[in-house]
């Protein structure tokens, strides 16, 4: 067995052992695909095991994330920070090589994978950060981006919008690599797809090569060689491979998701010419990488740093500007900002006070940037006098993502994986039901998305339930790590976005609405605001009832307000721009807050109530499906105005 195949044996063999000791796993792809992550490794992907967040570095995103068992041992033989005890405790509590691969916890991950598809679509967004940075710094940002996909990352709906939009970005640095073992877990490829992958790609403009040995490392290699002169398009290898390679059930999907068990890991093993006892790994298949992937890695970082310290001998301005880029740090720019005034009789839709906050930020903040899923002029995410990111334009900070809109939150997440970018995607509010699971994704990985949704509520009228949120909202609170803000008005709005960009480890959601919004007359508590709840309207003497609301419901609470003085009982009225953030607020300022016990607070949302149990016992929403109809005839009919509010108040207190 010549060296190269018993380090490949060894690979295969350790995604053996490490399946088999956590009885659970997917050995299948992980052994047919050994070959090719070991070429890639070994001979071409450039990354510095010792500094593996280096923005420079070559990514590879393991889409099919089960296949997860293959990269920890990659990594592991790579030199990274993954040793033979993490190899050891693969799927277990609290070790750092989960089921499915994870940013942040594993050195050398570069992407949370597993929902199939996101992967390919994260890797996108990857490339697309490239392309921009290296326009502004192509001396320090130059690098490839390589990606695994199986099967099942092509049949789920997010892979084509990713690959038509890599290719119309003419994404020549993406490679995308195509594991194709013609089997899925229930069984043959056959029973559930056979399209012409090739057509399919080169029908969006990639480029496509193939290797039809998935062991034949030479043939890898020149494909790999040959995508990487690719001068505009992306690529894609499609790889054939064996699943479960030298396993009894070789070829079936009896090997995709259930470890072979020892008898049958054994005679795998053997079927290599492999002999070592488990676990046990020769020094030279360290060395295999150590002298190729592991020096080539160093010796590129450090010339980088090199770079980087001439640069700032040359042009200490440019440095900073770099570093600053690259930090991830939104609060350096944010001091440099004047806050903006509003006049007292403003009345504005949010979606454009939110439009008019990040134009106004994104000229503070250079590493903003973003788009919409095809709806900019209403969601209002264009950057006044600047380009769109296109070919033709790679410094441009418009994105047309297209009419996508899971791909784009997606994309968005692969541009933070990156680095040096605060991307944000925009939409209609209910169309987050598209991007739920990529939205899900930003949380667990611990990126600072922004998401900017307009049209938050039945109120934008004639388009009727299919448009109208009901329970959106509700849905993006209870996912963690997600701050959803709700401003009242321009005020609440801006420091909405303020908060979005200080985030480095939480995404936001900024939630807008259609119709005009007044000013509401309060002490630009920015501080209040950033608590996520307070006092925006104090009561006059006494307090009969608290109303707690956010969004449009705050001026509809004041006005209320104002009714009710003439029936003798006094509100507080408490605006929440965010549920989530004040709920992190500790007992006794949620309490000072409110200022009155449970029974006497009524909550108002336009939304569903599901939620607002926890701080009041009345609410004041909409817990069914809403109305084709102008959005006066639609508030009247739902009495969701001052004087309901006032009648239900009064009720309450027993006063009607």
């Amino acid at each position: 067995m010549n060296n190269h195949k018993f380090n490949i044996a060894s690979m295969r063999a350790t995604v053996i052992d490490g399946t088999n000791r956590a009885k659970s796993g997917h050995p299948g792809m992980a052994i047919g695909s050994a070959p090719l992550l070991y070429t890639l490794y070994t001979r071409h992907l450039v990354s510095d095991p010792t500094n593996p967040t280096w923005i420079n570095r070559d990514r590879f995103i393991l889409s099919a994330g089960h296949a997860s068992m293959l990269l920890y041992t990659t990594l592991h033989f790579a030199g990274y920070n993954v040793t033979l005890d993490d190899l050891k405790s693969f799927r277990q509590l609290n070790s750092n090589t989960p089921g499915h691969p994870e940013f942040g916890m594993t050195d050398g991950v570069d992407a949370t994978t597993g929902p199939l598809g996101q992967g390919l679509a994260q890797a996108v967004g990857v490339a697309l950060a490239e392309t921009h940075l290296n326009a502004k710094y192509p001396d320090f940002i130059d690098h490839y981006t390589y990606c695994l996909v199986g099967d099942g990352c092509l049949q789920e709906g997010i892979s084509q919008e990713a690959i038509s939009f890599a290719g119309h970005q003419k994404l020549n640095k993406l490679i995308l690599f195509y594991d194709s073992n013609a089997v899925t877990l229930d069984g043959p490829l056959s029973d559930s797809f056979d399209e012409d992958v090739t057509k399919r790609f080169e029908a969006s403009h990639w480029q496509v090569l193939s290797v039809e040995d998935g062991n034949d490392i030479e043939a890898i290699d020149k494909a790999i060689i040959k995508a990487k002169t690719s001068k505009d398009k992306p690529v894609l290898i499609i790889v054939k491979t064996i699943i479960g390679q030298g396993s009894k059930n070789q070829g079936t999907s009896k090997v995709h998701g259930s470890p072979l068990g020892e008898e049958d890991g054994l005679a795998t093993k053997l079927s290599y010419g492999y002999t070592n006892e488990p676990w046990v790994i020769a020094p030279s298949v360290y060395d295999a990488f150590t002298l190729t992937f592991r020096k080539r890695g160093i010796e590129a970082f450090t010339s980088w740093v090199n770079r980087v310290e001439q640069l700032k001998a040359n042009d200490e301005a440019l440095h900073t500007q770099m570093i600053n880029q690259f930090s991830g740090d939104g609060q350096v720019y944010l001091e440099n900002v004047t806050a903006p005034t509003f006049a007292s009789d403003l009345s504005e839709a949010t979606r454009k006070s939110s439009g008019n906050s990040l134009t106004l930020l994104a000229k503070y903040v250079p590493t903003l940037v973003g788009g919409s899923a095809d709806v900019a002029s209403s969601v209002v995410t264009n950057l006044k006098g600047e380009g769109v990111l296109s070919p033709s334009d790679r410094k441009g900070r418009n994105i047309n993502f297209g009419i996508r809109e899971f791909g784009m939150a997606a994309f968005g997440n692969g541009m933070l994986l990156h680095g040096g970018l605060r991307p944000y995607v925009g939409t209609f509010l209910v169309f987050s039901d598209y991007m739920k699971n990529a939205i899900r994704l930003s949380a667990l990985s611990h990126l600072p998305a922004i998401y900017v949704f307009s049209h938050d509520t039945v109120a934008l009228g004639e388009d009727g339930p299919t448009h109208q949120p009901i329970e959106h909202v509700a849905m993006l609170r209870a996912m963690p790590n997600v701050n959803v803000w709700r401003p009242a008005d321009a005020f609440e709005t801006y420091y909405s976005w303020v908060e979005a960009i200080k985030s480095t480890k939480t995404p936001n959601v900024i939630v807008t609405t259609r119709q005009n919004l007044p000013l509401l007359a309060h002490n630009h508590e920015v501080e209040a605001v950033s608590k996520g709840g307070y006092i925006i309207a104090k009561e006059e003497a006494r307090i009969d009832f608290t109303v707690m609301a956010t969004g449009s419901e705050v001026s509809l609470a004041i006005e209320a307000k104002k009714i009710l003085k003439a029936h003798g009982v006094d509100i507080r009225v408490v605006s929440i721009p965010s549920f989530d953030v004040f709920s992190r607020q500790d007992k006794a300022y949620q309490e000072e807050v409110f200022g009155i016990d449970y029974n006497r607070r009524i909550s108002v949302e336009m939304l569903t109530s599901f939620g607002w149990a926890k701080f009041a016992a009345h609410q004041m929403s909409v817990d069914h499906f809403g109305y084709s109809a102008k959005m006066e005839d639609i508030i009247a009919h739902l009495n969701f105005t001052a004087a309901g509010l006032c009648e239900r108040i009064l009720v309450a207190l027993d006063k009607k």
